[in-house]
């Protein structure tokens, strides 16, 4: 297997393990064929984007302790859908992301300049 690389081309780093995020709950937002949104950008979530995407019918704020999941609060890291992260960009709510933990598949949806206006490289985890 080779290593994820992230959208500078270096090695992806970890997004978050508490919570535990990642298309395979590892912290890593890496990918596979499996993953239909492509979970891939590393995001600090916000009050505004939480508030966004549970009208878009994605609600990431709620826990649901069936699946382990403790809910979001603005200021955690997530592996967001790019496309997701998309369409908030596009309506202006995006959140901020770590280029370090956001790996290159994401480039296939939103520009590499787009990431880099909206990244936050303070408070890794």
């Amino acid at each position: 297997m080779t290593e994820a690389k992230n959208v500078l081309g270096e090695p992806l780093e970890l997004c978050c393990t508490s919570p535990m995020t990642g298309y395979y709950r590892d912290g890593y937002c890496t990918t596979g064929d499996g993953d239909v949104g492509v979970h891939v950008v590393c995001a600090q979530v916000t009050t505004e984007f939480l508030t966004y995407t549970k009208a878009q019918g994605n609600d990431l704020s709620t826990p649901m302790p069936v699946y382990g999941f403790p809910g979001l609060k603005p200021g955690d890291r997530w592996c967001l859908c790019a496309s997701r992260w998309k369409e908030a960009l596009d309506d202006g709510v995006a959140p901020p992301i770590v280029l370090a933990s956001t790996h290159a598949a994401a480039l296939k949806h939103v520009t590499l300049a787009e990431l880099k206006q909206h990244a936050n490289e303070e408070g890794k985890s």
